[in-house]
């Protein structure tokens, strides 16, 4: 096991669906840092600006980046990330499946909305993990997740953050999204240093608060998948889309397109 977990982080995370890493990204702050002021200078085709007229501040995020910006490449195969996403899963290997970047300017009271990522994605399983991790220290914009939401029964409505309807045509196959402080559930979060990462199961419910300190709040997300993880067909367009895949219901994601990045070898192998 990776010497930044214990035991505990990965029976915390199998049983709660999340749990704070420490220090996941420490060395590695600056880099991330030059990578989303090159993504904000340079925006994918994905980038998205997530205020609607007249809401103060800026709520930027982009994802799909790695191939193009160097230093997240660097970081995602230099860190200990998916190590460490071997030992929470619990998985042999760990395949990339995307990055995000998300940035609230100072101002920014607009909340990111509750939600679980897993509806919006052409995978399942029980495999998953993302890790967000915040590039200045953050206190009441951190990232806030719902424990055990990733075992529910039925999965939660994916909406539009702008528009606020539904991302796909059968609404009632969902559902409705639930307001976890109304409703006294489990939220979990964590003031945190530039580095440490929050690691929750794509099925787990989150959202976090506006950004209504003086400073920015630039936050690194990068999405793995296990060995479990299957490709699945949705009612319609996925967020990420990956046009073209070529892949059927029931296929691990393509390598090509999705790295291995980390395989645990047997032990006694030689290597």
């Amino acid at each position: 096991m990776h010497p930044l977990i214990t035991e505990d982080h990965v029976e915390t995370f199998q049983r709660e669906g999340v749990v704070l890493i420490r220090g996941l990204f420490a060395g590695h702050v600056e880099t991330l840092r030059a990578g989303v002021a090159r993504n904000m200078a340079e925006p994918g085709e994905h980038a998205a600006e997530n205020l609607k007229e007249g809401e103060a501040g800026r709520f930027f995020d982009d994802y799909c980046n790695w191939q193009r910006i160097p230093e997240f490449e660097e970081v995602i195969r230099a860190s200990p990330a998916a190590e460490v996403a071997a030992d929470l899963m619990r998985s042999g290997r760990v395949q990339l499946f995307h990055d995000h970047v998300l940035v609230k300017e100072p101002g920014t009271a607009k909340p990111t909305p509750w939600h679980q990522d897993g509806p919006y994605y052409f995978v399942e399983g029980r495999q998953t993990v993302s890790f967000w991790s915040p590039l200045d220290p953050v206190r009441e914009a951190s990232l806030r997740c719902v424990a055990g939401s990733h075992l529910w029964e039925r999965p939660v409505l994916p909406t539009r953050w702008l528009a606020e309807t539904s991302f796909y045509p059968d609404a009632d196959d969902y559902m409705p999204v639930p307001d976890p402080d109304a409703e006294g559930m489990d939220i979990r979060e964590w003031p945190m240093e530039p580095g440490d990462a929050v690691a929750f199961n794509f099925m787990v419910l989150h959202g976090a608060r506006g950004n209504t300190a003086a400073s920015r709040r630039r936050a690194f997300s990068l999405r793995l998948v296990g060995d479990d993880a299957r490709y699945v067909e949705r009612p319609g367009r996925t967020s990420p889309p990956f046009p073209g895949h070529g892949m059927r219901p029931g296929d691990r994601l393509r390598e090509d397109w999705f790295p291995v990045i980390f395989e645990r070898r047997a032990a006694g192998e030689a290597g």
